[in-house]
């Protein structure tokens, strides 16, 4: 493994250029065909595809990976790329011998993923406080609207942090490597979805918060979201939810105060753009509509946004907008009115009018936009504008969202602000109407300094305003962090004074959460302990309750 971590670029291009294609695989026991496939599903295929076709990477089909030969492979799984591929390897994630079974594994033709049914997903349901029994008011004394909660992504937990004490309230069991945090609409109850398909309830007014329900809807899956209409059409606020999966590729809507699967709709079908059938059409990000009863969900293959209408169920009605290819994170504009969300393949922001229900606008950004849900920002010249960072290039892009007040700045790039040093990397991008800055991660930026940096723009001028090294500031408060430790998903509390961080590691070696004064861009706490193990994403109740970004 040394030698592939000394590996030249030239070597690369040697190795690629001189490796025999393949003719046959190299042979695999099963019980190496089927560890193999759960490496390439935990940490392969959200990127790749199950089928691996592409969509955020690129198509790891047998023909491709018998050519390339397996020095390649390996090297690239160790090492990762300056586009975005993690480096397992350099990390400690995967073994030696975990990165050659892997790499032998993608000559072979992948075996076919299960399907489920709804009958299969009820197996899986589980109502551990039914809502007759949960309390009718909070029953502890806590600021539980600003709570934080932590994904703990490889150990299968989260966590919930008081927000004002920074004492940790709870550790919740979920699902494995959970990709969000989603609140209800009275922000009551906190939802997760794991990369495992499992989907979580946490009531966040029990004296010890803790899971509700939960179920398991799909066998990999990133998105999920609670019903937050609330007008002339009617009242639903947390009566219902919905997951958004990637294998099999589709929605399933559940009853927001049980998680009861109730309906499934399958987003298979034809790219806008050619007209190919993708069995293979996930669904990335969802949002809720504030103008109807309805989801905004983005079908990344297809390049399709469907607004969902789930007012007539079990009848689903879907307005299908043809967007672009391939769809990812996307957020609310500051009015709440359009939604904009990267097509990362095709370096575009496409922005949604989730009122008119129609495409207003695609906007080319950079290289592979990767917003989270974007950072809003209330500019003196331009007016609402919405920001996003990019995996494959140095800039943060702001998009101006304003076409009744400041149309000529509308849906176009206003200000495209350079981050220090070479490549991208950037995964999350934060604000506050109460702060003065936006604060940007580099967590897959391939050097070493940089993935250990967060940046502070400055909302006026719309520049950098310093540069932080969150480890030297961890080092320099007395805390040592391993080696390979890098930052990501700065998060505001409700006030807009404090900027929560993750410092991910491995696994087996806890980190931290660092804590900054917004303001002053200080190190002010530290959060620490055993139980600190892979922390990614932070999510405040208050600011995701509200879309508040």
């Amino acid at each position: 493994m040394k030698r592939l971590a000394s590996l030249a670029v030239s070597s690369l291009v040697l190795v690629w250029g001189v490796v025999k294609a393949e003719t046959k695989p190299p042979e695999l026991t099963p019980e190496e065909m089927k560890k193999a496939a759960q490496i390439y599903f935990d940490r392969c295929a959200g990127c790749h595809g199950m089928l691996r076709g592409g969509a955020t990477g690129p198509p790891l089909k047998p023909e491709i990976m018998k050519q390339r030969g397996i020095d390649y492979i390996k090297w690239i799984v160790y090492n990762g790329t300056p586009g975005g591929m993690p480096d397992w390897g350099k990390q400690g994630v995967l073994t030696e011998e975990e990165i050659e079974l892997l790499a032998k594994f993608l000559m072979h033709e992948p075996p076919p993923p299960p399907e489920m049914a709804l009958q299969d997903m009820l197996k899986t349901w589980h109502v551990y406080v039914p809502p007759e029994e949960r309390p009718k008011k909070p029953e502890h004394k806590r600021n539980w609207k600003n709570f934080m909660g932590v994904i703990l992504r490889d150990i299968g937990k989260v966590a919930i942090i008081d927000g004002d004490t920074k004492e940790l309230v709870n550790i919740v069991d979920t699902g494995f490597a959970v990709h969000i945090f989603r609140s209800s609409g009275t922000g009551r109850y906190f939802l997760t979805i794991g990369r495992d398909g499992k989907a979580t309830l946490i009531d966040l007014w029990m004296k010890k918060p803790d899971k509700v329900a939960e179920v398991k809807v799909c066998y990999d899956a990133r998105s999920i979201d609670t019903s937050k209409y609330k007008g002339r059409k009617g009242n639903y606020m947390d009566k219902l939810a919905i997951v958004g999966c990637y294998w099999p590729p589709s929605i399933v809507i559940l009853d927001g105060q049980t998680l009861k699967p109730l309906k499934i709709v399958s987003t298979s079908g034809y790219t806008y753009d050619t007209e190919e059938f993708v069995r293979e059409a996930r669904v990335a990000s969802i949002v809720a509509s504030h103008y109807d009863p309805a989801w905004i969900v983005s079908v990344k293959e297809t390049g399709h946004v469907w607004i969902v209408d789930y007012s007539k169920l079990p009848d689903v009605k879907v307005n299908m907008i043809e967007t672009e290819r391939y769809l990812h994170d996307g957020g609310w504009d500051s009015s709440k009115r359009y939604f904009l969300v990267a097509a990362n393949m095709r370096n575009k922001v496409v922005a949604v009018d989730a009122k008119e229900k129609k495409l207003v606008a695609k906007v080319e950004t950079g290289v592979k936009p990767h917003p989270g849900r974007g950072a809003n920002v209330n500019h003196p010249k331009y007016g609402p504008i919405w920001c996003t960072g990019h995996i494959g290039s140095n800039n943060v892009a702001c998009i101006g969202t304003d076409p009744e007040g400041h149309p000529q700045y509308a849906w176009k790039v206003v200000a495209n602000i350079e981050l220090p040093g070479p490549g991208g990397g950037t995964l999350f991008i934060k604000t506050h109407p109460n702060s003065k800055h936006i604060w940007v991660d580099r967590p897959l930026n391939p050097d070493d300094k940089l993935k250990k940096e967060v940046y502070v723009i400055d909302k006026k001028t719309l520049k950098v305003i310093k540069t932080i090294d969150v480890i030297e500031d961890l080092k320099k408060a007395g805390y040592k962090m391993p080696e390979n430790a890098r930052v990501v998903h700065p998060e505001y509390d409700m006030h807009g004074k404090e900027v929560w961080i993750s410092i991910w590691g491995r696994k087996d070696q806890p980190t931290a959460i660092a804590v900054y004064d917004d303001k002053t861009m200080k190190l002010k706490k530290v959060i620490t302990g055993d139980w600190v193990r892979t922390p990614t994403g932070i999510f405040n109740v208050y600011t995701t309750t509200h879309d508040i970004y």
